[in-house]
């Protein structure tokens, strides 16, 4: 059987051949009909495991064309490439030629990331590619490395967060062409930014969605949060698991992406011996065999398991990284207040330094939100294996208002959360108009079609909030009003100071000895906490960096208990980030009280001193 791993869709070649390949297991009979005057239909052939296919002369791009199913059912590939007309429309054929100036370009591992993460639509005027593309030397001028692109596969309308796609192998048409996405993966290596993109493994969305027309994609065997559960591990699975692995080999072969965040991978329910995670790593690492670049896997899901990360020969997945939501819901609560919804299991300036010690806060306690005991150690990984974020899409977007913390905090505590995120040894990531203080919202928007989706829309809104006790009426997703005041203001200027200072820090972190160091239990040592201050070294490369957080509205009295001299390098309420000026000397003596602004962040280095 050749059939494991096939390649889908319609590959046209230079010389007008084209071949269609498409899995239906269950049918009798499958037809290509070519969407022209008047349309041509061609018998496909079937082989063992169920692929259809069938090649034909004189393609050009831009054609459209559909499958025929059993005679019947006239429907759009399920690995199309292009849906120029919607979810409901035909497909159509592109060329996938792209002339690349990337050679030189081999990836970057996780360590050297600091993360961006943008939504296309929002993120500038234009709401496209092109507009992304304009914005590249900002971010390089900002520090950033990688800039995560909220999903772009096709789905319904005009605005969507990307996680109602149904066409995974489609640029959303709203973006802008394939060639566009290519151009700007192109123009991001120019900068030496490497691109990640969300992927959508777990579900899909509901509109436009044919794929069980076709075979056996989804099972009743899993109950699942969002739609049917996807057959990973049932009869026909081979064929699902090849399309969803052959679409991440697309983005990261074809579009030379340089990593893919695999959205809710706990939701991917699968018992096969083989889990598909660790199949999907397998394919990826011979890819970056094959293409002499490094490809990176990053896991999302919100279980303190670090099977996903772990080692194959230790029983994990083997994937390289994962996002660590209560890093975010520890320091959210203890600047916020806030406690309700899964906020009441946070609150306590211990968990942060939970958080900074073991990535994860719960790694077995009992959890009171969960009402079970909750998570693991995070054995055999390092740090350079957890993002952690101050915001990013779903903790502002699934807030009632869509409200950012700069909507709420002061100029000192977002500079005093900024600190806490690039000072610890996590891969930082940062949600788009974080760096400046952007006072627009970030919220939930689409443009369904169907009037009976669109209401239950609505009502599962409403009853997601209910647990939050938050007031006011619930945002109509939609809205296109709700669209538009989600887009940036570009307002670089709306917290003074803010800007600079990220630009410093992200600075710092590339280049300090200490934050080149993410070995676990190494690189963050002797965490203390008094009177709402949170103390933590950092260790590593022949270097030691004190770092004191104050989560206080007071002043608080600290005394440098160091046999060395400590001198001050960064101090958050500086003038030069436009806060209220340095209170503490440029050099503490051992011994020596010294003083913290309120909400501030402060690190020392320790004059003279080898690290063990």
């Amino acid at each position: 059987m050749t059939d494991i791993y096939t390649p889908l869709g319609a590959s046209l070649q230079a010389n007008g051949q084209c071949s269609f390949t498409v899995w239906a297991p269950e049918c009798k009979s499958v037809s290509l009909i070519l969407q022209v005057s008047p349309e041509v239909t061609w018998p496909m052939e079937k082989s063992e495991l169920g692929y259809w296919r069938v090649t034909i002369d004189h393609v050009t791009p831009g054609m459209l064309y559909w499958f025929q199913l059993d005679g019947e059912l006239k429907r759009p590939d399920p690995a199309s490439r292009w849906q120029p007309e919607g979810v409901h429309g035909p497909s159509a054929i592109i060329s996938n030629e792209y002339s690349w100036t990337d050679d030189e370009w081999q990836g970057l591992e996780p360590a050297e990331m600091i993360i961006y993460e943008l939504h296309t639509g929002t993120f500038t005027t234009a709401g496209n590619f092109q507009g992304i593309i304009s914005t590249l030397d900002y971010l390089q001028s900002l520090g950033i490395t990688a800039i995560e692109i909220m999903p772009v596969a096709q789905c319904p309308g005009h605005h969507n967060w990307g996680y109602d796609g149904v066409f995974p192998f489609a640029v959303h048409k709203d973006y802008g062409t394939p060639n566009d996405l290519k151009q700007l993966v192109n123009e991001a290596h120019k900068r030496g930014i490497a691109v990640v993109l969300d992927v959508v493994y777990n579900h899909l969305g509901p509109e436009g969605n044919y794929l069980a027309h076709y075979g056996p994609y989804f099972t009743d065997k899993y109950k699942a949060s969002w739609s049917n559960a996807i057959n990973f591990d049932g009869p026909w699975c081979d064929g699902v698991r090849n399309y969803f692995i052959q679409n991440a080999l697309m983005w990261l072969n074809e579009f030379h992406i340089d990593a893919l965040r695999l959205d809710a991978v706990h939701a991917i329910y699968d018992n096969s011996a083989k889990h598909l995670m660790e199949e999907l790593t397998e394919q990826v690492r011979l890819l970056e065999q094959r293409v002499q670049r490094r490809k990176v896997l990053i896991a999302e899901f919100d279980l303190n398991n670090p099977r996903y990360i772990s080692p194959v020969e230790k029983g994990g997945f083997g994937m390289d990284a994962q996002w660590v939501d209560e890093f975010h819901h520890a320091l959210h609560s203890v600047i916020t207040g806030e406690q309700n919804g899964y906020y009441e299991d946070f609150g306590k300036l211990e968990q942060l330094a939970m958080s900074l010690q073991h990535s994860y806060v719960y790694t077995g306690q009992y959890s009171k939100h969960r009402k079970r005991l909750f998570g693991a150690e995070p054995k055999y990984t390092n740090y350079n294996q957890c993002i952690a974020f101050v915001q990013n899409h779903d903790q502002i977007g699934n807030r009632l208002l869509g409200d950012r913390l700069s909507t709420t905090l002061s100029a000192e505590a977002l500079k005093l959360a900024a600190a806490a995120l690039l000072l610890s040894p996590h891969i930082p990531l940062l949600f788009m108009g974080e760096e400046y203080g952007e006072k627009n919202p970030f919220l939930y928007f689409t443009s369904h079609s169907e009037q009976e989706l669109i209401d239950n829309l609505r009502e599962g809104r409403r009853r997601e909030f209910a647990h939050f006790n938050w007031e006011g009426e619930v945002p109509d997703p939609q809205s296109e009003d709700v669209f538009n005041q989600s887009k940036l203001t570009w307002k670089l200027d709306e917290v003074p100071g803010l800007f600079n200072f990220y630009q410093h820090l992200i600075a710092f972190r590339k280049s300090r000895p200490a934050m080149l160091n993410f070995r676990r239990y190494n690189a963050v040592r002797n965490i203390r906490i008094k009177n709402n201050v949170l103390q933590f070294e950092r260790h590593g490369n022949n270097d030691v960096l004190i770092v004191y957080l104050n989560f206080d509205k007071e002043p608080q009295s600290m005394v440098n208990d160091k046999p060395n001299a400590c001198k001050i390098i960064i101090d958050s309420s500086g003038e030069q980030w436009e806060g209220p000026g340095n209170v503490t000397a440029g050099i503490v003596q051992p011994g020596e009280p010294f003083q913290l602004n309120p909400t501030s962040a402060i690190v020392f280095e320790i004059a003279n001193h080898t690290d063990e």
